[in-house]
């Protein structure tokens, strides 16, 4: 269906537990990709316990590309990950310490036309791309993006630093003609904000949100014992509503650039 990348302002409002709950929730077979340039797989140490390390990286995927071998080295670079029977989720691990971000950049702008290639093989994917600003950030994944979602609380503090960008991504998506593909996931909907607050504050539309659930968070991003009852928690209800709202915006989105292709070429 997809290429959707998550992304942060400032702080820690739950980017990797968002992007890796969505994906363990998700429909559709999807591919999860650590774009994350702070470097370590947050995935392996945290939902995986560190049971065991990733054998490749992006990193390799940037050194197949110099010899025109992308294609052949995502597929041997992503692993299965373990999860609900009826999901099927893989992953593609992030650099192994943030001093290889920086030889990333030449990979994104080719690495977002592969993955969205997918789509063709069945298979969505969703990014977790961090914190806006950092070096070797894959900027050109989130403006090629058919759904890119800034992660936000809603607290005086995370919405102070999420203005602070809504400008210039408003800017970025008008320039390459996608501002419908640019959305809000909240992470706590009304503590203390809503989200018609929100939205109004920033100019971007929220797309979905998320319970702030941080037993059920810790499950995500610390690979913590579930807590009882959790497939029926306020989080994973949440996620999979989420999960309904992304696809509907997807499709929306999709049938707009349809429409304005073919009013553009009559």
């Amino acid at each position: 269906m997809a290429l959707i990348v998550l992304f942060s302002a400032s702080g820690s409002p739950g980017v990797t537990a968002s992007a890796l709950g969505l994906a363990l929730t998700w429909s559709r077979p999807v591919l999860l990709v650590e774009g994350d340039p702070t470097g370590g797989s947050a995935v392996f140490a945290g939902y995986l316990r560190a049971e065991s390390a990733p054998t490749n990286s992006l990193i390799d995927l940037a050194l197949a590309q110099r010899h025109g071998q992308l294609s052949e080295a995502i597929a041997e670079s992503t692993v299965r990950m373990p999860g609900p029977p009826d999901s099927a989720v893989s992953l593609l691990p992030g650099t192994r310490a943030h001093g290889q971000a920086r030889s990333l950049l030449p990979l994104w702008e080719t690495l977002a036309a592969e993955l969205k290639a997918l789509e063709a093989t069945g298979q969505d994917v969703i990014v977790d791309a961090g914190r806006l600003g950092l070096a070797g950030s894959p900027e050109p994944l989130i403006y090629a993006a058919d759904l890119a979602l800034m992660v936000t609380r809603t607290d005086l503090v995370s919405l102070s630093a999420a203005r602070s960008w809504a400008q210039t991504l408003r800017t970025e998506f008008e320039g390459v003609g996608g501002m419908s593909s640019l959305g809000l996931l909240l992470v706590g909907q009304g503590e203390p904000y809503s989200a018609r607050d929100v939205q109004k504050v920033l100019q971007i539309p929220v797309i979905a949100s998320l319970a702030q659930d941080v037993a059920g968070a810790d499950v995500f991003a610390k690979g913590a014992k579930a807590p009882r009852r959790f497939d029926s928690s306020r989080l994973v209800r949440s996620l999979t509503a989420a999960r309904t709202s992304i696809q509907s915006a997807v499709t929306t989105n999709r049938g707009q650039l349809a429409a304005q292709f073919v009013g553009g070429t009559a």
